[in-house]
């Protein structure tokens, strides 16, 4: 069951912290456990570690709905990079992963118990047989916060983010499950920032066409750091954005991103480098002077870049380069995640 974006809370619901992981089913038969993901590819031998807490935790036959999330336990927040590295082909270093960076399982609704479908129950009903079912797991199992109190939503929407949750969930009491359908609500935090223009990808589509605008911050040394992306654009503008652009093409030599720079250390993208999650997807790009300005929209930062996609909002001719930094940036309050859990 999936979730539409909306605006602002809305009154009279359920209301849950919005976990930034893998989304999946459990589904529990004695010793037999699988662990099902939104692309419906299993991934139970990525996560020996969960599969032997819901041993030790779950009712013997039954089906949960929940997240796989990564706990940093130094910062006592979640860590979805850490999350993504688990999942890799070679069984040695699976298992040496999920010694070294052990995941969790919160669970937030039941969908079937011993012989019994809970999906055509309510909400409500399926939330408390949660409660039952899980009321003596122990971690690495959790069940997730939820509360009707609409208040206690807004302070857990503007605090929990601090210790790396997505945002909120928003679900009717009366609801049914209902898979592949966006019956719930989530409400993300939206936020805007102007950043450096500093480069761009051509799209798939041929050599003519913006594919994507690497985005760039200047850090407190005046260094500029790269960000992240925008790359939603109809296909005529990226080949108008093409043709406006090329006055900006420069080399390497004379571009903050210079190759040289990737030996000091500096995080940048780097010429001919391949994407960690799409084996095989060149990230090279074009370099162009760093001097045009454009408003994006993103929703929250995972270290010193955007955690998701960018979206573009406007150019801002009116901006100079040098006053797109970090410090324009809204910083989430610190919060310590083992209080969302309940374990603090």
């Amino acid at each position: 069951m999936l979730a539409k974006p909306v605006a602002a809370i809305p009154d009279g619901q359920l209301y849950e912290p919005k976990w930034d992981g893998f989304r999946s089913i459990i589904f529990r038969d004695g010793d037999d456990v699988e662990i099902g993901s939104r692309n419906e590819k299993p991934m139970t031998r990525y996560f020996p570690e969960v599969v032997e807490a819901v041993k030790a935790n779950f009712p013997d036959r039954a089906v949960i709905d929940g997240e796989i999330v990564v706990l940093d336990r130094e910062h006592n927040t979640l860590d979805f990079e850490v999350l993504q590295q688990r999942i890799h082909p070679a069984a040695s270093r699976v298992k040496m992963l999920a010694e070294t960076t052990p995941a969790s399982f919160v669970a937030f609704d039941l969908l079937a118990l011993g012989d019994d479908d809970l999906t055509g129950l309510p909400f409500a009903e399926r939330r408390a047989a949660l409660e039952r079912a899980l009321g003596g797991a122990k971690p690495p199992v959790h069940v997730t916060p939820l509360t009707r109190d609409s208040a206690l939503a807004q302070q857990w929407f503007e605090q929990f983010e601090g210790a790396g949750l997505d945002g909120l969930i928003a679900k009717k009491a009366e609801q049914t499950y209902q898979p592949d359908k966006r019956v719930m609500a989530k409400i993300k935090h939206e936020r805007t920032c102007d950043c450096v223009v500093a480069g761009y990808r051509v799209h798939k589509s041929g050599p003519d066409a913006i594919g994507s605008l690497l985005l760039g911050l200047f850090d407190d040394r005046g260094v500029l750091a790269s960000v992240g992306v925008i790359g939603a654009f109809p296909m005529a503008r990226r080949r108008e954005l093409f043709d406006e652009l090329q006055p900006l093409v420069t080399t390497f030599d004379d571009h903050p991103w210079a190759w040289a720079r990737q030996e000091e250390g500096e995080r940048t993208p780097r010429k001919g480098e391949g994407s960690r999650w799409n084996n095989g997807k060149d990230l090279s790009f074009t370099p162009l002077r760093p001097e045009r300005v454009v408003e994006v929209r993103y929703d929250y930062m995972e270290g010193v870049r955007f955690r998701h996609t960018a979206q573009f909002v406007r150019w801002r001719p009116d901006r100079t380069p040098e006053s797109c930094t970090y410090a324009q940036l809204e910083q989430a309050v610190d919060f310590d995640l083992a209080e969302v859990l309940g374990l603090g």
